[in-house]
């Protein structure tokens, strides 16, 4: 009774790994749903990432309309890799020097550093938000990446607040990137910061529009096709029966856009 007790204790409460791991110089922090590595980041500041990594982990779930069967625990547990350094982070990761976090779906995997702009309100969820979209609508799915980095800052705390100035802007000056351009773009380490800006404002811009404009039942619904197994044009015609192509969904936001900035 007492090991059943005690194995209970420790299912339920979070615990310090006074252990290092398989790379001695990592250091690792086991939550319910996490496993935190670092190297010299202060303990508060670990600490810090549970509390913030457990919350974002109900509420991003929420926020997509999710309802999940399984939850991250044990060997499943999702893995956030801390940095000590921008530079560190971008060697070791072998990712973007304009980057300030990285998540790995399929094998539920962040990667970011401490001074991160915005960490806790916008890495964070950001990063979680990549994780929890793939874990719900297929790991597989082609889905362009516009749509997917537009549902990841929406977990953000400010939405990425200012971004339909920027897209106004570039509607403006000519250098907008139309939808259908837009499904086709990667990014890479060598993409000018200017571009990787545009695409993240107009990405931001247009999948909040999309929510805003129908609401998120609606939103929810979507995703929830593509979870059972819609292509992406495919349930996003059969959910926005208003738009027969998304050249419509581009035409209507830029109209949008000019209507609420008073042109």
């Amino acid at each position: 009774m007492k090991i059943k007790i005690l194995i209970a204790i420790c299912l339920l409460q979070v615990s310090w790994c006074a252990k290092a791991c398989a790379d001695e110089n990592w250091t690792e922090y086991r939550s319910r749903h996490f496993r935190i590595y670092y190297r010299s980041a202060p303990r508060n500041f670990v600490k810090n990432i549970e509390d913030m990594a457990e919350r974002y982990y109900d509420e991003i779930t929420r926020n997509m309309g999710f309802f999940r069967e399984h939850n991250w625990t044990f060997d499943d547990r999702a893995q956030i890799y801390i940095y000590d350094s921008q530079q560190e982070y971008v060697n070791s990761a072998q990712i973007a020097g304009w980057s300030h976090g990285s998540a790995d779906p399929k094998d539920k995997i962040i990667r970011t550093f401490p001074a991160a702009h915005g960490f806790f309100d916008s890495t964070l969820p950001h990063e979680l938000g990549h994780i929890i979209f793939r874990e719900f609508v297929g790991q597989s799915k082609a889905i362009p990446l516009w749509f997917e980095e537009g549902v990841a800052m929406y977990q953000e705390k400010a939405r990425r607040w200012g971004v339909d100035a920027i897209v106004k802007e570039a509607i403006e000056d000519g250098s907008f990137i139309p939808l259908e351009q837009l499904s086709r773009v990667r990014l890479y380490k060598h993409t000018e910061q200017k571009f990787v800006e545009l695409f993240y404002a107009e990405s931001a811009s247009v999948v909040n529009f999309l929510i805003d404009l129908e609401g998120e039942q609606k939103f929810f619904k979507f995703l929830r096709k593509m979870n059972q197994g819609s292509e992406f044009i495919v349930a996003f015609k059969s959910t926005y029966r208003r738009f027969d192509n998304i050249d419509d969904l581009d035409r209507v936001w830029m109209q949008s856009l000019k209507r609420k900035n008073g042109k």
